[in-house]
This record gives structure tokens, sequence and C-alpha cells, in this order.
């Protein structure tokens, strides 16, 4: 296994705090663990909540000895896990470093339990992006240009990422049925095994609805009431189920940039998937793709430099939209409108009302790369090479 792209960053940090890491089923939050315990570390001990043995040794407190890197599985499953990880830190802090992952976010349970302010670092793990795979490294400075690299792979790479999704085992497997299955099982450990687990909600098979309804949704303005008839639920529960849907990273939404230079910009959200090989629609799929590849970038910047970043579209009262608007402490950077070929776009507008330093015509043919009226249209295969 390769190196991923935080793992520099979590052994700088780890070295002073705990670090947590949420993430996607299957995105290899345990492969990275794993990895970094047997090739950065001397020695680890990997203790997981979901093994019987393991868990026994956690709530009798019978923690390894003579180890530098301590390895906690979803723990966020242990009803008092901050209270638990907090005393564990505050006791062996100089024994050895603590590392916790889960597959939903580890700030599941906001009530009880002391408080962990000062005690840890959190990241968030995404799958692989076309910047990832190619091993390039970022060198893009804030509200600068972006910084494109040369590659003769990237084609072959994005075709792959588009047909088979982000996630490691199906983008290495590379076959459709393989594919297929993954799917399923998939999303019925997610709504049988995790949802289930660590919430309260009865209706599954609503859940289930939802998800299958979701892939149809995405790109566009997301109406709860439609949705809302389509599932026969309340306003509230059907609010309830895309809120925890996010928080097992099954989704993500986007919402609009509102500053007074433009008309009432709606607050409807736009959403997007995690794993973006489920939708039918090549365009729409094309935007979630480098939908993700922003958001990757956007908590690369905010977990391991401290910068108040956000991933925002842009609309107005008269219909004109931009796909994406990437702000750093709530001050514009560079904004993307992605297509499948060179169009016309709102990108010149709003840069003019919003004082935008750059902005990005992404499409998804090749060997695109020039610059007309201040826009940078640029092919995705390139484009993505700035990202992480």
């Amino acid at each position: 296994m390769k190196n991923r792209y935080l793992d520099s960053n979590i052994v700088r940090d780890i070295k002073e705090k705990m670090v947590f890491i949420s993430g996607p089923r299957q995105v290899g939050k345990t492969t990275l663990a794993k990895h970094m315990g047997l090739n950065l570390f001397k020695t680890y001990a990997y203790l997981n909540w979901d093994y019987q043995p393991d868990r026994k040794k956690i709530i009798n407190y019978e923690l390894p000895s003579d180890i530098q890197l301590l390895i906690f599985d979803e723990l966020h499953k242990y009803k008092n896990w901050k209270n638990y990880i907090k005393g564990i830190f505050d006791k062996y802090k100089n024994n050895y470093s603590i590392l916790l992952t889960g597959s939903a976010r580890l700030d599941i349970y906001k009530k009880g339990g002391d408080s962990l302010a000062g005690r840890y670092h959190q990241y968030v793990l995404h799958p692989f992006s076309l910047a990832e795979l190619l091993e390039l490294k970022t060198d893009n400075k804030l509200f600068d240009k972006l910084f494109f690299s040369e590659n003769i792979n990237g084609k072959k790479i994005l075709e792959t990422l588009i047909k088979y999704g982000p996630f490691p085992e199906p983008y290495l497997k590379k076959n459709d049925t393989h594919w297929r299955r993954w799917q399923i099982e998939k999303n019925e450990r997610l709504i049988k095994e995790e949802i289930r687990d660590l919430t309260t909600l009865e209706d599954l098979s609503a859940i289930q609805i939802l998800v299958e309804l979701l892939p149809g949704k995405i790109g566009s303005l997301l109406s709860i009431n439609n949705l809302r008839e389509d599932l026969e639920v309340a306003h509230k529960t059907l609010v309830n189920y895309l809120k925890v849907l996010e928080l097992f990273y099954f989704h993500f939404r986007i919402y609009p940039y509102a500053k007074k230079t433009v008309r009432s910009l709606k607050k409807m959200a736009k959403l997007y998937l995690w794993d973006w090989s489920v939708i039918d629609n090549e365009g729409v799929r094309f935007e979630n793709l480098i939908a993700s590849h922003l958001l990757k970038y956007s908590h690369f910047l905010k977990n391991s430099q401290g910068y108040k970043t956000q991933l925002n579209y842009l609309r107005d009262r008269e219909g004109r939209e931009v796909d994406f608007l990437f702000t750093v402490d709530d001050k514009p950077w560079f904004a993307v409108e992605v297509k499948l070929e060179e169009e016309k776009s709102f990108l010149e507008y709003y840069q003019q009302r919003l004082k935008i330093p750059y902005v990005y015509q992404v499409v998804k043919k090749s060997g695109i790369n020039y610059l007309k009226k201040g826009i940078r249209v640029i092919s995705a295969d390139k484009f993505l090479t700035a990202l992480i």
C-alpha cells in the first residue's frame, strides 16, 4: 500500500495530541491507520470496538504496553467514548500516541460527556482523487492562481474515476460485476448496521428508499417538500433522515454564497454524493466528481492548516448560477463552472460582482487549456492536478 495524502500531517499532529479520523465506510481508514502503525511507528496496537475480545479489553482498560501508537477503531459506538478517551489521553499521553478512526462523524453524540477541546485534531479521510492517484503535491498559494501539473496518465485515471467512483476497492478492481455487488453490500451495511446501531430511527425502509431516490436529485436545488411527498413523510422527519445520511458520509450539501452585491440568493442547498458512480446522467456525474474533489481540498486546508475554507454555489433571483465558489475566510478565491464541453456561463458576471480573483470553466474533454475574457477554460484531467 502507498501512503495516503494525510499521512505526513497526521504524524506531525499526533506527536502533540490525539488524532481523530472519520470518513465513509470502506474509504480506507483502518488500512491507513495500520499502515502508519507498521511503517511510521516501531510498534503499535489495534483495538476494534466491533470485535468482542477487543471490546472487552477496552471496557476493562486492558491496554497494551511498550507500544508507540494505540489505534481505536469505531470507538464512537461506545456510549461513553468521549469520557473514556479523555481519561486515557490524560493518563497515557506521555506513553504513546493515540489515533481514533470511525465511519461516522466523531461528533455524532453532542450531548453528555466532558469536552475534548484542546486534546485532539480531526481529519476527514476522503476517497481517491486524481491528484492523489498521480501522487502530486498541491503547490498553491492562497488567493493566487492555481498551479497545474503536467501529466500523461490523468486522462486514463479520470475515466476510471468517472466509471467506478473514488472508493479504493471498486476503483482498484475495475470490474463491473464487482462494482454492482459492492454497491449493494455498502448500502445494506450502512443502513442495517451503522444507522441502525447508532441512531434511534425505526423506519429503515424509508431510509433505503431515500438512498435510492437521492442520486436523481444531484446538482439541482434540493426541494425538501418534493422529496417529502415522494417519501410520504413529515417535513421534520425527512430533514432528520437527510441529516443522518450526511453524518454517515452518504452525501454532502453545499449552500449559496450570500452577499449584498448579489440579489437575494436562495437558501436552498445543492446535494452531492460521496460516491458519484451511481449517478446515471453523464453531466451530473461529472459535476459531482468535481464537487467532491473541491470538497476534499477544502477539508484538507481546514484540517491540516487551519484555514476557514468553504465550498458554496452562486445563484441570484434571475437564475444566474455558477456551480462552485471556493472561499477562504469568507473571501472568494476562485469559482468553477463545470461543463461537458465549452459553453457560455455566468463566470464573468460573478467575477465582476464579487471580485473573484480567478474563474475556471472545467470541461470533460481532454486537451483544453486557454484563456478567454479572463476565464480559464481547462480540461478536468489538468484542472484536478491543482487540488489534493
